[in-house]
Parts: C-alpha cells; structure tokens; sequence
C-alpha cells in the first residue's frame, strides 16, 4: 500500500479497470499521448495501446456521442472532458439518449458509460475551466452523479461508477487533485455508489459537503473541535441518487445542519437538501438549515478566487450561529 494523490488515484484505478475488464476504453482530448491535461491517463496509452486509449478531436459533442455509441454496443468507456466548462456540449447525449435508453428499450438495453471531468475551481484557470456543474446533472433521471473528496474514495468510487451499467457523470475536484495523499492499496475493491460517507462522528452540528469543498469542511470541524463542538461531517458523495436517510439520521441525533458546497447558491444541490430536511426531518432542527456556498456570479478570474470559494471562516460563522441560534 502506498500513498498517492487524488490524480493518481484516477490513475490506479483506470489501469485495475482496464487490465481485468478488456471492455474498458478511455476516450477524450490528450488522453492518450500526453496522458490528460492533469495525467490522469498518463500511461495508459503505453500499457494498452491506441485501439483502447483513443485521442479525439477538440469536439466534446463527439466525445459524448461517441461514448454513448460505444457504451450501447457492449464496451465500457470512460471519457473524460478536459473542464467541466465544456462538459455543457454533452447534454443533448446525456439527457436525451445516454440517461433513456434503458426505459426507452424496456430494459433491454444500458449504458455504462462514465464522463470524467475535472470540476471547481481554486487552481487560477480561465474563464470555462473552474464550474460546479454538479446540480445539472442531478435534475436528469436515470443517470448518476458523483463527487469524490479524497484518493481514497477516487479510487474506490470510479471503479464503482466504471461498473455500474448506467450512465455516470465523475466529476473530479482539481484542487484536490495533487493537495494531499492518502494510503490506497489497489485491490479492485469498489466503493458503495448511491450512499453518503460518515466522515466523521459528531454530536452538537451536522456538517454536510462533497468535493473540493470536504477541505475546508474538515478544517473547520478541526477548529469547532478546538471550542469544544463536535461536528458530524457526511460525504455526500453521490450526489444522485442522494442517500438522504444518512443525513436524516445525522440531524435527528445533532438538530442541525450547515451544508457546504462550491456551486453557486440558486438552485444549488444544497438546497435539495435543505428542502429534504424541511419536508422530512423538520421536527428534529432545533435552527434554520445554513446553506454556505459560492455565489450567484460567473467564477472570478484568479485575484479573486478566494473571494468567491467558501472558506473555512464562513463555515465557522455559520456553524456557531446556527449552534447558538434561539
């Protein structure tokens, strides 16, 4: 077992996938011989050669399709958009083809595609290259949507998601990508999709995240634990189908919740949660649920990134005033 980063993770577990299942084809711009903007699929090209590490055309509408083809006539691939900026030239595939296709052939059919892409910002990019895109996707039925926060759970997940024998969007954080490392043992063995990760046990506040943004989730649960509060913090993970029974359970035992997310605050994937825990855990809150999130704004270009992600003393506000609300 050795410690590797987030983009190494990806790395391990594409290898694993595609050495025990000559299914699995991975597509995309520069994927193969400069092994991915991020070299996420560096090697690969060397290992498996040209028929199963395929460099397409800057055409992300192509990458979509071509996925969605070959997912339907037997193989397994994994794509990847460079920037989930473009990943939007892919909806028509998604929505109207890959995310239908089992009930419109009665269940004759599936799609185990996965669409990879990094996500977030807080890396200093251009305009296109720094969105949170994952509410999109969660709106479209029939497909999954997945968010890791760690190596660990890269690793674990995407095996999962490669799998799985529906349509899955894998959005990577890219600030995680090479921020920390973790001990992963590459034993093929996959993550649970569809369920929200514990990440740590708490009794005073309900801290709920994914992604980049389990960072700085974790380091305010670090300073709340210095002031004598106990945050519970849950991975969401898969974003959909959203395991809400494990943050219900959370909320009964803390009677409150802060949710954390990159992905501007209209519309965003925490006010699924929000609304979930109005209808279904309302008798168990003892304060309002706070949402801390980006903002309503196009992503700012680099001077102000910082401004515009959620920090660790945003969090800590809204958690102490959500613990001291009356």
């Amino acid at each position: 077992m050795s410690e590797i980063n987030l983009v190494e993770a990806i790395n391990l577990a594409l290898k694993h996938e595609m050495e025990h299942d000559s299914k699995v084809v991975v597509l995309g711009e520069d994927v193969a011989v400069n092994g991915g903007v991020f070299r996420a699929t560096q090697g690969l090209l060397e290992k498996f050669g040209e028929d199963r590490v395929v460099d397409t055309p800057l055409a992300e509408v192509l990458i979509g399709s071509m996925s969605y083809g070959l997912a339907v006539s037997g193989y397994k691939p994994v794509a990847e958009i460079q920037f989930s900026g473009f990943i939007f030239s892919t909806m028509d595939t998604v929505y109207n083809h890959a995310s239908r296709i089992r009930n419109r052939s009665r269940g004759r059919m599936s799609c185990p595609m996965v669409l990879r892409s990094p996500s977030g910002g807080g890396i200093h990019a251009p305009e296109h290259h720094s969105e949170s895109p994952e509410a999109f996707f969660a709106h479209i039925p029939g497909i999954r949507v997945v968010y890791p926060s760690s190596p660990l759970r890269a690793y674990g997940l995407l095996l999962a998601a490669i799998r799985d024998s529906d349509p899955v969007i894998f959005l990577e954080p890219t600030r995680l990508y090479r921020l920390f490392k973790q001990e992963v043992q590459d034993d093929g063995e996959a993550m649970p999709l569809d369920v929200c990760f514990i990440d740590r046990e708490g009794t005073d506040i309900t801290l709920v995240s994914w992604g980049a943004m389990m960072h700085e989730t974790r380091l305010a649960a670090d300073k709340l634990a210095e002031e004598g509060i106990s945050a519970e913090v849950i991975d969401v993970a898969t974003i959909k189908p959203l395991d809400m029974n494990t943050i219900l359970k959370s909320v009964e035992k803390t009677g409150r919740c802060v949710i954390i997310h990159e992905a501007p605050r209209c519309a965003g994937f925490g006010a699924e949660i929000a609304a979930n825990l109005a209808e279904l855990g309302l008798m168990s809150l003892f304060a309002p649920v706070r949402r801390v999130t980006g903002y309503d704004v196009v992503m700012p270009l680099a001077k102000l990134e910082k401004t515009y992600l959620p920090s660790v003393e945003r969090i800590l506000t809204a958690a102490k005033e959500t613990i001291t609300y009356e």
